[in-house]
């Protein structure tokens, strides 16, 4: 099983899970993060660091957001990995927990 990264991390994008992946499995985008599900190795650390509750284990992804699952493995393979936490953006308090944010999500 892996985990994965859904969609209140769009436009929020903390990046407290990356200090903690002991295997290196984040990729960033341009507003979003993914999980590599090939390198993950479920160690769990990751989803409580989570500020905006975004990481699930791939058998508990919330309803609706099922596809987030196919989307992290398709966009990992083309973003590059990250392994150093960044800031966030300046308004990522502001899209914490605001619906719908799926057609915001760059490529």
């Amino acid at each position: 099983m892996t985990f994965v990264v859904t969609e209140n991390c769009i436009k929020c994008k903390y990046m407290d899970c990356v200090e903690v992946c002991p295997v290196d499995c984040f990729h960033e985008g341009p507003n979003f993060l993914v999980i590599d599900p090939d390198e993950c190795i479920d160690c769990t650390l990751c989803e409580p660091e989570c500020p905006a509750k975004a990481i699930f284990p791939e058998d508990d992804v919330p309803a609706g957001q099922e596809g987030f699952t196919a989307l992290n493995a398709e966009l990992s393979r083309a973003w590059p990995v990250i392994t150093q936490r960044k800031e966030p953006p300046a308004d990522a308090k502001d899209w914490d927990g605001k619906p719908n944010k799926l057609p915001l999500l760059e490529r």
